[in-house]
């Protein structure tokens, strides 16, 4: 399989500005979107009053509510609608101690026992059947799992990688998905960070290495294509 083919910009040329052209080889990628890193009063935010956000937390929970969760969701739909894959990735170790913890997120403090609470989907973005989850311990989910091989297996070209957050695991795993020879789409508003410097300064540095579009350009794309997902989705929930 050619993965040159889908980036061809229709005049001989090469370019990553390229619209989801086959949703059976494309895949949605959430990133981090989980109890742990969501919930105010819990998880990584558990020394915090739900009640009283603090002024440095405002922003993020503000744009998590009123943006950033209801844009994936959309995506969901979308792709789903289509057949495309939609997967996750969560930090969550492989054991109950925590052992197998990467040394970076040791110092930083993150870490979720394996089978955690912490580790599940909010509901807001509720996984559906068999989508499939990816347990991490690094920050770049591309070096502390199988990923790769995992959507090398699912015949993959295209990714279209959101979620949490925008300068650090969603950066990081979109310049490995770029090196590693897949096309990158990010839906800038199904991403979220501390500050709006910081989620703009983060898409600034790396959008030499994906197409930065919003989740209504991603799911006007998929509308083009006929409805092939549901059924097999109800069979599998059923």
């Amino acid at each position: 399989m050619s993965r040159a083919r889908f980036a061809s910009d229709g005049r001989g040329g090469l370019t990553r500005h390229v619209p989801i052209r086959t949703p059976r080889h494309a895949a949605l990628l959430v990133v981090d979107v989980q109890v742990y890193t969501v919930t105010p009063g819990d998880g990584e935010f558990g020394d915090i009053d739900p009640s009283s956000i603090p002024d440095h937390l405002a922003y993020y929970f503000a744009r998590l509510e009123g943006v950033t969760l209801p844009a994936i969701a959309r995506l969901q739909d979308a792709s789903r609608r289509v057949g495309m894959e939609v997967m996750y990735t969560v930090v969550e170790s492989l054991t109950g101690d925590m052992r197998d913890l990467g040394l970076d997120y040791r110092i930083s403090g993150i870490g979720v026992p394996k089978g955690s609470p912490w580790a599940a989907i909010p509901e807001a973005i509720a996984r559906r059947g068999d989508e499939i989850v990816i347990s991490k311990t690094s920050s770049n989910v591309f070096v502390s799992t199988n990923i790769d091989y995992v959507l090398r297996a699912l015949e993959i070209e295209q990714i279209v990688i959101c979620g949490l957050l925008t300068d650090q695991c969603v950066e990081s795993a979109v310049r490995d998905a770029c090196d590693l020879g897949y096309l990158v789409t990010v839906p800038e508003d199904a991403c979220a960070t501390m500050s709006r410097e910081r989620h703009e300064q983060s898409l600034g540095m790396y959008s030499g290495y994906c197409r930065i579009v919003t989740s209504d350009d991603v799911v006007t794309e998929l509308a083009g294509f006929p409805a092939t997902g549901e059924a097999g989705l109800r069979a599998v929930t059923a």
